[in-house]
């Protein structure tokens, strides 16, 4: 493990567009990260086109900060040869990594190039040394692990990864917004908005207003209504520790954000992570706060606190709090201020403890007159805010501070460098012999000049050190500084300024050329994605119906119902036991671990053995290696969307077959089965749509005054819990073995329509998956699809007799009323 005084990690910073990318490198970024104009996970910001890279990346390196292309989203069978495009132009324009969530794509980066470093996204779900092992094999140089891991459990990683001799440099996010699914496993904004996250195209659910119902009665939680909106994530104050840790790259959120932000939090990072040993100052916690803040806290770094995660009051910026309401008039307010405040400030008026699911109200302050220390009468614009609406005990949040605006501003504004990188030098020389400069730059490169007159006697005024530093020294206006060097010339050598004036700017000419060399990476310019693409053979095969069930009841149904083969996936272990007694040799039960898998959760898989069942249902890549060599099916959790992830997967871990991704609405999901075997494909046809999956507990944090599993009373195990969003439908909460929180979509939905397509396509299994449907319902639902495969129904029929969605994957049919 690297030690503090060792190990200094990347500063990666975001870049929606060209002044966010000026911002970040005028304040000290190591790295930024960009998006193009597709597939990348932010869609909704500016974004680069391709005709800006090679501009972007010259710019880049000749300040020395390099460039990451984010291509962090799913990519579907129509979009290869697209894709393959993008990633040729980007290798040649110099780009210095991709980004990349997709299987398949990593493949296609390998096939074109042996040594173009990928990094694994945040997007592929690594929460464990074995998803690092899994990203090494495919090519991967980095992993960005999931927000959800703690400092505890990177430093397990790094000790695992150290016991089998691995050493994959690792990634973290230190600061920014957090997500409260799992990235890469969230599709709430699909089955809400037909708006996939794994497109970039995050709908942000997540930051909406929820009812909290527990066995069928509203809880009343007061103020509390943003029931999955965390706080943004702020580790700075634990960077001494994540540096211990050995984490190679501290990623900063905000690709959305302003130029402001950007620049802000980089400076601020930037010093903390070259003085680890000093405490960050009351303005810079102002700066962080006042640059974007929905309330700064460590997120999971520190651990699992699901009272600190989530406030639950407020789900936008709120930055610093200012005071509280004392007095309202008609035209004023009297604030107990906590913080300075000017005329041009923008404030809002948060919650007080009176009023429950009033919006909150703001504006600029017109006025401030100072009654004492921390005592003020604010005035404001009559038409900005509506002061009868404000009451005794609201909060005053100070969102904007223009004076800071302006001064952050500045770090980045016109074409100054601010920020240059050191230069180390070496000179040496001898009488009658030229003099050598040699300058080296942080990122190893490397030049040397050597003077065009030789050294000669000095009868007056010799070539000391302090002569050396000043002319070799002055770097203003270039994007480097001086950072010492060692000198071995004789005490009496002279050389005059003009010649140390050109060596200089010959240094400098010479660096920036090496820094901005085009392409330093191989490239196969006879690669082609249809080189990889597996050659598609149609066995006919009969269809079958597979069954997920979440209950003994459910599976008793199945099993009646003549379902060969059933995925059982219980909280209660003891549950598998008395599947087994239930199934007896009828049927092959398949157990269903957990989506995720930690360090030091081995023993769920361990405990699912012990069953010893048909076979497993595959979720992540822990369970990849921990079942190999078994009978195994793989989930949509493996994000499965085209030929390539699906060749990849089948092949390394012989798996019988791959559940299709959900993101595939059918047009997309017939043109994966066109390049890949359709009876290697299995297609859920009937589901609650698994929205969010996450780490956060919502019985945890709102049904108990407890941080964890270990202390907030297990009220999982006792309520029936649904959140109400805000068109009135209840949508299903469950906990797994691991305490993470699944929400399901209320409304079950069903790809009954497209039955027929898909096997004509050649698919043979189908899957129907239950929550809390009783086991009528169950019955009722089997024998319905029975008659669909059949043709005794048609898929309309079927999805208005049992009321549910007729959607498949992002494809929104219409809602039955009742």
């Amino acid at each position: 493990m690297n030690s503090i005084a060792n190990h200094r990690p990347e500063l990666l910073a975001p870049a929606g567009d060209w002044v966010c990318a000026k911002a970040a490198v005028e304040n000290g970024a190591d790295a930024i990260y960009f998006g193009l104009d597709r597939f990348n996970a932010r869609m909704r910001g500016d974004n680069f086109t391709e005709a800006d890279l090679p501009e972007l990346m010259s710019f880049l390196h000749q300040r020395g900060v390099k460039g990451y292309l984010t291509l962090n989203t799913l990519i579907f069978p129509s979009e290869l040869a697209t894709v393959e495009q993008y990633l040729k132009t980007a290798l040649r324009s110099g780009v210095d990594a991709v980004i990349v969530q997709d299987v398949g794509i990593c493949r296609l980066i390998r096939h074109i190039s042996p040594d173009w470093p990928i990094h694994a996204s945040t997007q592929m779900t690594i929460t464990s040394a074995a998803g690092v092992e899994f990203a090494e094999e495919l090519g991967c140089n980095l992993v960005v692990l999931a927000r959800e891991c703690s400092i505890k459990e990177i430093t397990k990683i790094q000790d695992q990864l150290s016991a089998k001799n691995l050493s994959l440099p690792l990634e973290i996010f230190v600061h920014g917004a957090l997500c409260v699914a799992y990235s890469g496993q969230c599709l709430t904004s699909e089955s809400l908005g037909g708006r996939s996250a794994n497109r970039g195209e995050c709908a942000q659910a997540c930051r909406l207003p929820y009812d909290l119902i527990t066995d069928g009665k509203l809880v009343e939680l007061g103020d509390r209504q943003y029931l999955l909106s965390p706080q943004d994530l702020a580790g700075i104050e634990l960077l001494p520790a994540i540096v211990q840790a050995g984490v190679s790259c501290l990623k900063i959120e905000g690709r959305l954000k302003a130029p402001e932000y950007v620049a802000s939090v980089t400076r601020i990072y930037r010093q903390a992570i070259d003085q680890l040993t000093t405490p960050i100052t009351a303005a810079d916690r102002y700066e962080l706060e006042m640059a974007f803040s929905r309330g700064l806290a460590p997120g999971w770094l520190a651990g699992i606190d699901n009272q600190k995660l989530v406030q639950g009051e407020y789900s936008s910026k709120r930055g610093v709090l200012a005071g509280a309401v004392t007095q309202v008039r008609s035209r004023e307010v009297t604030v107990k201020v906590t913080t300075t405040i000017k005329p041009g400030d923008g404030v809002v008026f948060g919650l007080g403890t009176t009023q429950s699911h009033r919006p909150s109200i703001g504006g600029r302050i017109y006025t401030v007159t100072l009654l004492t220390k921390d005592s003020a009468v604010l005035t404001f614009n009559w038409d900005d805010v509506d002061l009868s609406l404000v009451v005794v005990g609201d909060q005053l949040w100070k969102t904007s501070d223009p004076e800071l605006e302006k001064k952050v501003r500045l770090t980045y504004a016109g074409e100054q460098v601010r920020t240059a990188q050191p230069l180390q030098f070496e000179i040496y020389g001898s009488i009658d012999q030229p003099l050598t400069v040699i300058a080296r730059d942080r990122q190893g490169h490397i030049v040397r000049v050597d003077s065009m007159m030789p050294l000669s006697i000095a009868h007056n005024r010799p070539l000391t050190t302090e002569k050396l530093n000043q002319q070799l020294g002055r770097l203003g206006g270039t994007p480097f500084s001086w950072g010492g060097f060692t000198c071995d010339i004789p005490d009496n050598g002279m050389l005059p300024v003009s010649e140390l004036n050109r060596m200089r700017r010959t240094l400098v000419e010479q660096l920036l050329e090496l820094r901005t060399q085009e392409c330093r990476w191989q490239i196969d310019e006879t690669a082609n994605v249809q080189n990889l693409l597996p050659i598609v053979t149609t066995v006919s095969t009969p269809v079958k119906l597979r069954v997920l069930v979440r209950s003994l009841p459910q599976l008793e149904a199945a099993v009646d119902a003549n379902i060969e083969q059933i995925y059982c996936e219980f909280i209660d272990p003891r549950h598998y036991r008395a599947a087994g007694r239930i199934a007896d040799d009828r049927v092959e039960i398949f157990a269903v671990p957990p989506r995720i898998t930690k360090p030091g959760e081995l023993w769920t898989l361990e405990q699912l053995a012990t069953c010893e069942p048909a076979g497993y249902l595959i979720r992540n890549y822990d369970q990849l290696e921990f079942f190999q060599g078994q009978r195994c099916v793989g989930d949509f959790s493996l994000n499965v969307a085209n030929a390539l992830t699906a060749d990849y997967f089948q092949r390394r871990y012989r798996l019988e077959r791959l559940t299709a991704s959900y993101d595939l609405n059918i047009s997309q999901l017939l043109d994966f089965l066109e390049t890949y075997p359709a009876q290697q494909i299995e297609v859920t046809i009937h589901q609650h749509m698994p929205m969010f999956h996450m780490e956060h507990c919502v019985f945890c944090a709102f049904l108990s005054d407890g941080t964890d599993h270990t202390n907030c009373g297990r009220p999982c195990e006792t309520k029936q819990v649904e959140l109400r969003d805000r068109v009135g439908t209840n949508h299903i909460l469950q906990a797994d073995v691991g305490c993470r929180n699944t929400l399901y979509n209320g409304k079950a939905q069903t790809g009954a329509e497209y039955v027929q397509q898909l096997i004509n396509y050649g698919v043979s299994h189908l899957r129907l998956e239950f929550v809390q449907e009783d086991a009528a319902t169950v019955t009722k639902t089997i024998e319905y699809y029975r008659q669909l495969i059949s043709g005794e129904m048609s898929g309309t029929q079927l999805w208005q007799n049992l009321q549910l969605y007729n959607q498949l994957g992002v494809t929104r049919g219409t809602l039955t009323k009742h």
